[in-house]
């Protein structure tokens, strides 16, 4: 069964699948995300003929919970028995090469959270935090149907305030093409337990200082939204020639 997690106005992947039952976020012994367009769910069902695990929503350090809080849906996830994990963020970009409204595969991320949900657990690899081969599967299939996919380095901070230009200078210099507020602990929580990863953010906005633009959540929302078909597109993809 493949675990999937949507991102901020991305519940809309949640329409592309054969909903099997809904499991709310309480009745699995999780609290509810207090952030507009985080539903709060979790839906089995199929996506192309493959069993999914649908996590509609998730938690975030910045609404005051903890690293072991945030990653507790991963570990409910496994718990039923998924054995991959596909993850999706709205991220803002600073690759002047990756234009808003498209998608970015993560090659890699910063943990700048400062935080851990292994904490009093066993080291864990990092060395290869998203799985090769299903990026090479997601890359061939995007070339195929002619979507644009970018590829890089993903910068997960505690937020909720949006970096400043000088933070985005800062994040630059060390490598990222993009920023979020979620993502690195999921990965980290799901690698820790052997399960293979692949993760993929929808360029919402252009980061801070790289356009005179104002950022806000209503506008994160909104590309999301637009861009999640093209997304479950290339989900229905892979996952059907995997069958």
């Amino acid at each position: 069964m493949i675990g999937i997690v949507s991102g901020s106005g991305l519940g809309a992947l949640a329409d592309a699948v054969e909903i099997e039952r809904e499991v709310p976020f309480l009745e699995a012994g999780l609290p509810i995300s207090s952030v507009p367009g985080h539903a709060g769910a979790f839906v089995f069902g199929k996506l192309a003929g493959r069993s999914v695990l649908l996590m509609k929503g998730r938690l975030h350090l910045y609404e005051g919970y903890d690293a072991r809080q945030v990653t507790a849906g991963i570990r409910w996830m496994v718990a039923q028995g998924i054995n991959k994990l596909i993850l999706t963020n709205a991220a803002g970009t600073m690759n002047n090469a990756f234009a808003p409204g498209t998608w970015m595969m993560l090659s890699d991320h910063l943990n700048l959270t400062a935080t851990s949900p292994l904490a009093g657990a066993d080291f864990t690899d990092m060395s290869v935090a998203y799985d090769a081969a299903c990026r090479a599967d997601f890359r061939t299939a995007a070339i195929v149907s002619g979507m644009t996919l970018h590829e890089g380095v993903y910068a997960g901070l505690r937020g909720p305030q949006y970096e400043t230009p000088a933070e985005i200078r800062m994040l630059q210099s060390m490598g990222a093409d993009a920023v979020g507020m979620s993502t690195v602990l999921e990965t980290i929580q799901a690698r820790s337990l052997k399960i293979p990863v692949v993760a993929f953010s929808c360029l919402t906005n252009w980061a801070a200082g790289l356009t005179g633009a104002h950022l806000d959540h209503k506008g994160v929302l909104e590309t999301g939204r637009q861009a999640a078909d093209e997304m479950a597109s290339l989900l229905k993809q892979v996952l059907g020639e995997k069958r």
